[in-house]
């Protein structure tokens, strides 16, 4: 199945902590097997290293923790609002393509797959 939500998409968090609610990011990773994505300074948390000679120096550092996909809704980057996102399947020249689409102002935000037809 293809994802409504992509690595490098810009979203807004919708539900959450109240710290996290209405923040927007850029998602870093995307966990398809738990449903959840990595958003750029959203969801931090506190997390103590312990120190690796020659290699790290222990301590408190932040990190960013997942949210579950459900939480977020991606930020279209032609009319720049949160939307929810659609699939369009088009026939152009023997060619089926599959879109992704923002349903607020019906545009095509990128290209999911392609595929040749046969004939």
């Amino acid at each position: 199945m293809a994802w409504k939500i992509k690595k490098g998409d810009t979203v807004l968090v919708v539900r959450g902590k109240k710290d996290n609610k209405g923040k927007s990011g850029k998602v870093v990773r995307v966990i398809p097997e738990k449903n959840r994505v990595i958003v750029e300074g959203v969801n931090l948390v506190k997390k103590h290293l312990k120190e690796i000679p020659n290699v790290r120096e222990g301590g408190i550092v932040e990190v960013e923790a997942p949210l579950h996909v459900s939480n977020v809704m991606l930020v279209c980057p032609n009319c720049k609002k949160p939307t929810r996102v659609g699939f369009r399947v088009v026939e152009e020249k023997g060619v089926l393509r599959k879109y992704r689409f923002c349903k607020k102002c019906n545009e095509n935000i990128d290209l999911v797959r392609e595929k040749q037809l046969r004939g």
